[in-house]
């Protein structure tokens, strides 16, 4: 069986390795000269630059872990790194996540800790009719829109009313009221999978990349521009035929490449909303912190990523960045409100970076999904392919499940 896989990122990669291994004749058309997608960095003066957000490796799931540290990279070709970061609230620096530092609030505003845990306690049932309200019933009144709220307006470039909550899940600690009240009397840990993270013993994110490409056939600035249905199988760009097409391509862009698809399905896939985001890497003074977060307005910057830290040995290098499209000149200009930020390097923005969870998402994404899972040998993965907010290891996973599923379909035919 002959199966196309359309781009070469974290999904596509990973499903390529997953299907060769059962034995699929498996082709990757990736429309750029190299693999890795939004993962992919570049080396700027000498390090590593994540263009878009800084990608680390962690999971709470065995079957992802032992695929990459037993199928594409050894584990003691990469180091642990702990994760250390703080948000500038209130113009103070304290502890992430926000609701384990209950304790360093009550430091400077005693009231308003005071008042960010009585709210917890008084939350009622969780509301999902929009992320302001399941913020406010989550982690209660203060908290939801001292903190939760404006930056999360911030890093999403939409209204938390405006906004559905379905990402959240995995993406945030989430405190008993036990483990909320302590926090007021001490500071608290992260206990997320990803409070920890490897990364690559060579400094270079790329490296865990090339290792999930090594042996598998892959066509290089190749576009894909048209998918059609011809006697049985499908065509890619009227030159090759296959059983079985897997786009990892954005499901916004993605139907216009099929061909007759329908224009109610070309209609639901514009209503899909995605942030582009840029990126600019400094050298700096150093600072312990592998994240640092900026919710307040003030500040273009929603985050600072001390990729240096991810480093062995540490590096004094940061990445500064912000939603949407700004100027190598405001980027700049921005930088030099931070007294740590020296010098600027590089400067990157971003096509698709974060999918939009707007009122939208769910009855656009179903839309479409459901005609490409009508679609006899179609298939859609990943990130931008199923148009959710996946790290790294859940694109992994989303790969390893559809890959079960296309070899227990060609079992039950064969």
């Amino acid at each position: 069986m002959k199966i196309a896989i359309i781009g070469a990122g974290i999904s596509g990669l990973s499903a390529g390795k997953l299907l060769k291994e059962k034995g699929f004749d498996v082709t990757i058309f990736e429309h750029n000269i190299v693999v890795g997608g939004i993962a992919r960095t570049k080396y700027v003066n000498d390090a590593a630059y994540h263009v878009t957000g800084g990608h680390c490796f962690n999971s709470k799931y065995s079957e992802v872990l032992d695929f990459v540290f037993k199928k594409v990279m050894p584990i003691e070709n990469w180091h642990k790194v702990q994760r250390k970061s703080h948000i500038n609230f209130k113009s103070h620096f304290v502890s992430y996540p926000i609701e384990y530092a209950m304790k360093e609030i009550a430091d400077f505003d005693l009231e308003l800790a005071t008042n960010m845990v009585k709210d917890y306690f008084d939350t009622g049932t969780e509301d999902r009719s929009n992320l302001a309200n399941w913020f406010r019933t989550k982690f209660g009144r203060t908290l939801a829109e001292e903190y939760f709220i404006p930056y999360n307006e911030k890093i999403w470039n939409q209204k938390a009313e405006d906004m559905l909550p379905d990402w959240v899940e995995d993406k945030l600690p989430l405190p008993d009221k036990s483990g909320f009240a302590k926090a007021l009397l001490k500071s608290n840990t992260d206990t997320m999978s990803h409070s920890s993270f490897y990364y690559p013993n060579s400094n270079n994110q790329n490296s865990f990349i090339d290792s999930l490409a090594e042996n598998l056939n892959i066509k290089f600035d190749y576009p894909v521009n048209s998918v059609k249905r011809d006697s049985g199988k499908w065509l890619i760009n009227d030159e090759h035929h296959f059983d079985i097409v897997i786009n990892t391509s954005p499901l916004n862009i993605f139907p216009r490449i099929i061909n007759d698809c329908p224009s109610v399905i070309l209609e639901a896939a514009s209503l899909l909303k995605y942030n582009k985001v840029t990126t600019m890497i400094w050298k700096t003074h150093g600072t312990q912190d592998t994240w640092t977060y900026y919710p307040q307005k003030d500040s273009l910057f929603h985050r600072h990523i001390h990729l240096g830290n991810f480093f062995v040995p540490q590096q004094n290098l940061s990445i500064t960045e912000a939603v949407g499209e700004h100027s190598y000149e405001t980027m700049v200009n921005e930088g030099e409100g931070f007294d740590y930020l020296i010098e600027p390097l590089d400067y990157h923005v971003s096509d698709h970076a974060y999918v939009v969870f707007d009122h939208n998402y769910k009855n656009s994404r179903k839309v479409v999904m459901d005609y490409i899972q009508s679609q006899d040998g179609l298939y859609t993965l990943g990130r931008f392919g199923e148009w959710e907010y996946y790290n790294m290891d859940i694109c992994i996973k989303s790969a390893m499940r559809l890959v079960d599923e296309i070899f227990v379909n060609h079992k039950s035919k064969t």
